[in-house]
């Protein structure tokens, strides 16, 4: 495993669309490994794959519960609920916005053994399954944020 360099706000690969991931291979399997390893060295719940440069659709999450989530070509398939929060990004360091994303979703993916999975969300996850799967059509959080993006103190 090796951590990547994450692309920040301005690199263009951010704003692409990703490509479905159609079989796996042992180079997508390594780029989930590096994802989390990526994830975890920047102290971040959640990581998209073109944040490392690479346009698939793959998104890697840990929220803290124990149950890391690698999601391969995730969609959103129900959504209902409000909730209003900070929101950070590792491709915008140091910043943070309020954006509004749904108190739960439901989301459908396949695993690393490319095995369809749903995922039902609330809270925390599933504002980081919104914005990593954002990532993936190439939108930003900044995009959404209310009122303008802030520095952390």
């Amino acid at each position: 495993m090796a951590t990547r360099n994450i692309r920040l706000d301005g690199d263009s690969v951010l704003r692409k669309i990703c490509k479905p991931v159609k079989e796996m291979s042992y180079r997508t399997s390594v780029l989930i490994d590096d994802m989390f390893e990526t994830m975890y060295a920047a102290n971040g719940v959640g990581l998209a794959a073109p944040q490392v440069g690479i346009l698939k659709r793959i998104v890697v999450i840990d929220v803290g519960d124990g149950n890391p989530l690698a999601l391969i070509n995730p969609e959103i398939t129900f959504q209902e609920g409000e909730q209003t929060g900070d929101e950070g990004c590792l491709s915008l360091p140091g910043l943070v916005g309020q954006v509004t994303r749904p108190m739960h979703v439901v989301c459908k993916a396949l695993n690393r053994e490319m095995e369809e999975i749903t995922v039902e969300a609330e809270g925390l996850l599933a504002r980081a399954i919104c914005h990593e799967t954002d990532h993936l059509d190439g939108i930003l959080y900044k995009d959404k944020a209310e009122d303008g993006l802030y520095e952390v103190e």
